[in-house]
């Protein structure tokens, strides 16, 4: 493999999303809902919290857009529009009365036209109308009068006919009734498709396709027409309703006072409102500001505006990371920059990559946790445990004395009989040395050789009893006693493999959970009571299954029992009952005479609780201990190690 190298000049990209640290980012989510589609959908919307610093999300694209937005609004004024239409009006007829006081030397003829000039109606739509019959006597001036027609009359038609770019001055009534003919079809066309049929389009686009350049199907036609129009409506609806009804009305002149022409454009626009609507794009916006806008300016910025509400719109419906393919890359730069587009660029990434790294497995539409990522994360719920506690409060798995099998230890000893022969090489050296002296060869006696000690091999079964009633996720106790699961899960598989644990949720009843399941246990509102009757029967039952002494239930609870069995079923009482206590309390005298012991955390401190839970530490001699959610994964590890010691010594 060869591979190039170059001076790094700030362009190259360095790929910094890191399918471990988008696994940690995403865990303390998971666990909280147990959603792994949820856990998803929050990290693209608020982005992941990374070692390297913050990549953003969904929101902060949102921001950028409502900030361009606004800043948009506040730089313009939109109702300078009609301004600058009134000012370039006034320079036709200035410059036309330059023209008569110049070319008419009769005084009398000069006079009539200066008052013809002195009639014209002081709105814009009004003198457009006259000038329309003026008969000009400078040039120039007609010149600039029939630029301003042009200009505005393809603005006017813009949203019917986006490519056009012919001089609507020099229109013959022929072309005119071309152009009626080409939006009748269009209308038809239209109709076809609002009542279920499916339009010839390929023959309107070898007819009238110059007039839409970009549109290859139907839908990319109505798109275009939806948004053109949108932008104009937008307009309309953004201006004040003296402005509104001078445009209309200056926009109603324009149309060569052709009424067929009029009447063809209004039922091109009904058709268009039934196949797209334009509610959700044609809104309006208050403009704050003092910069100039001429028309063309104000329908192009009504249709950026469109897309900011509609790309807006795009982001806040995601829900997974497939809906992102959704959303056009290049739209997004062209309003936003290129930073905005990269930001995107990471958020599709995020799903492949932890399914690149095997963290995540499709299932048909759907993405699931791998069993290396549930190892993944429990390893991070044992760092995040580990990390409150000094470093000298916890050992590994330290024994005061050694036994005859087992990992080597660290220290050796003189060989015996009997013991293994791991031989220590650089210790029997240092001895043959220390007796013979410094030389080759170096002599060795039995006295000489030193072996490894080991570890003491010990076994224990576990069940961790989690409470999953409804208290447990009110009280904010279910995502860190799910952590300290995971943790222990952890910690077993890697420092004392030889143990096993079994992990049983209960509230009106109890089931043993995979570990692997428990990044994706979500809560559960329905479930109602503690039945701890259940939780020791079932747990007693999956300790009957292995040998030797070593035999314990920790148990995780913030309340007392309010269930028990009544055979199959579950009766619930609240306030408990006391056939609740008694039948529950027998099941700890099953568990103390099979040597099962009962160590109980309490995630909170009521008289009942610790009442009964005093109860059972008289019967079982196990321990209880009263803790926060928040240290409840310190003291489980903590306590288990310290168990493990307790036995092994």
């Amino acid at each position: 493999m060869r591979h190039r190298y170059s001076r790094w000049d700030g362009t190259q990209r360095l790929d910094d999303l890191d399918a471990d640290e988008l696994l940690g980012a995403l865990t303390d989510d998971l666990l909280a809902e147990g959603d792994l589609w949820s856990a998803l959908r929050r990290m693209l919307q608020r982005g992941a919290q990374l070692p390297q610093g913050r990549a953003p999300g969904l929101q902060d694209l949102m921001n950028q857009l409502r900030k361009r937005r606004q800043q948009t609004l506040d730089r313009y004024d939109l109702g300078s529009t009609l301004d600058e239409i009134q000012k370039k009006l006034d320079q036709v007829i200035a410059t036309e009365r330059e023209g008569i006081r110049q070319r008419v030397p009769d005084p009398a003829e000069r006079d009539r036209r200066q008052q013809e000039l002195d009639r014209l109606p002081p709105d814009p739509a009004g003198r457009i109308r006259e000038l329309m019959d003026h008969a000009f006597v400078e040039p120039e001036a007609e010149r600039l009068f029939q630029e301003l027609l042009q200009s505005l009359r393809e603005q006017a038609l813009k949203p019917f006919m986006q490519g056009m770019q012919q001089a609507m001055q020099n229109m013959s009534p022929e072309d005119l009734a071309r152009l009626r003919e080409m939006l009748q079809d269009l209308t038809r066309m239209l109709r076809q498709r609002a009542e279920g049929e499916e339009p010839d389009f390929q023959a309107f686009k070898d007819k009238w396709g110059q007039h839409f350049p970009g549109a290859e199907t139907l839908d990319d036609l109505i798109e275009q027409l939806r948004r053109q129009m949108a932008a104009m409506q937008s307009l309309l609806r953004s201006l004040t309703p003296g402005q509104r009804s001078a445009l209309e009305e200056m926009m109603r002149s324009l149309m060569l006072r052709d009424e067929r022409l009029e009447a063809a454009m209004r039922q091109l626009a009904q058709a268009l409102g039934q196949v797209a609507p334009l509610d959700d794009l044609a809104r309006p916006y208050d403009f704050r500001g003092d910069e100039d806008l001429s028309l063309e300016q104000a329908l192009e910025l009504m249709a950026d505006l469109g897309r900011m509400d509609e790309l807006e719109r795009q982001l806040r419906r995601t829900q997974s990371p497939d809906d992102l393919d959704r959303i056009d890359p290049a739209e997004l730069e062209r309003l936003l920059g290129p930073e905005a587009r990269r930001d995107l660029e990471r958020l599709r990434e995020i799903a492949k990559k932890l399914e690149e790294a095997g963290y995540l497995e499709r299932q048909g539409a759907q993405l699931r946790l791998t069993a290396r990522a549930t190892r993944k994360i429990a390893d991070k719920a044992l760092r995040d445990v580990f990390a409150h506690l000094k470093r000298d409060r916890v050992g590994r798995h330290a024994v005061d004395r050694r036994g005859g099998g087992g990992d080597p230890a660290d220290e050796s000893k003189p060989y015996e009989f009997g013991d293994p022969f791991l031989l220590d090489l650089r210790e029997t050296l240092r001895q043959a040395m220390a007796r013979g002296g410094p030389g080759t060869p170096v002599r060795l006696t039995p006295g000489d050789f030193h072996v490894h000690r080991t570890e003491l091999s010990t076994r224990a079964a576990t069940v961790l009893m989690l409470d999953l009633s409804r208290s447990m996720l009110y009280n904010g106790c279910f995502a860190p006693a799910k952590k300290v699961a995971l943790a222990l899960y952890a910690l077993i598989k890697t420092q004392f493999p030889r143990d096993t644990l079994h992990v049983i949720g209960f509230s009106l009843y109890a089931r043993e959970f995979d570990p692997a399941q428990l990044p994706g246990l979500g809560p559960s509102e329905t479930a109602i009571g503690t039945n701890m009757h259940a939780g020791f029967l079932l747990s007693r039952q999956l300790l009957a299954r292995h040998r030797g002494s070593n035999k314990q239930v920790i148990m995780v609870t913030d309340g007392e029992p309010t269930a028990h069995l009544e055979g199959t079923e579950a009766e619930f009482a609240y306030p408990p009952t006391m056939r609740t206590f008694r039948e529950t309390l027998k099941e700890v005298q099953r568990c103390t005479r099979e040597g099962i012991t009962i160590n109980t955390f309490m995630l909170e401190q009521s008289s009942q609780l610790t009442a009964f839970v005093e109860q059972m530490a008289r019967i079982n001699h196990g321990r209880a201990f009263l803790t926060s959610p928040d240290r409840l994964g310190e003291y489980v590890l903590v306590d288990y190690v310290r168990g493990r010691r307790r036995r092994a010594s």
